[in-house]
């Protein structure tokens, strides 16, 4: 930034010499010193705001491409609906999962009741675990 050679240098602390003298030069220098710290320290203060405020645009710039992509992608994919609000091919609504355990005659949910008071290693096999299916797909 400052572009200064040596002979400019010497120069300086030749001029600093005359001019402070020779007593007062080690108390000068500590000012000047601790002013070029003050600098310092301002000026990386004001270099990470300015850091800071880049970072956060660049985010809402992201978070903007992100919105607009996903809203692509859900016109593009539209969602399934939910189980509860299909309705049964007769034009009926179907039955949701919240009442299916009501249309579970009494027998086997007593039947159920009872398993779960067992020990896991005590439950009797149900019919589902006795299901044999093909494993998945590679």
């Amino acid at each position: 930034m400052f572009d200064i050679g040596a002979s400019e240098l010497l120069l300086i602390v030749v001029v600093a010499v005359v001019v402070i003298g020779p007593k007062d030069m080690p108390m000068a220098m500590r000012t000047a010193g601790r002013w070029i710290g003050k600098m310092r320290k301002i000026s990386g203060h004001f270099r990470s705001g300015i850091d800071a405020m880049v970072r956060e645009a660049e985010l809402e710039e992201m978070e903007r491409k992100w919105r607009e992509q996903n809203e692509a992608i859900m016109k593009a994919n539209p969602v399934l609906p939910d189980l509860n609000q299909m309705q049964a091919p007769n034009g009926s609504e179907a039955p949701s999962l919240a009442h299916a355990a009501d249309d579970v005659p009494a027998v086997e949910r007593d039947a159920r009741s009872e398993d779960a008071a067992l020990p896991t290693d005590a439950k009797k096999p149900s019919a589902q675990a006795e299901m044999h299916l093909p494993p998945p797909p590679p």
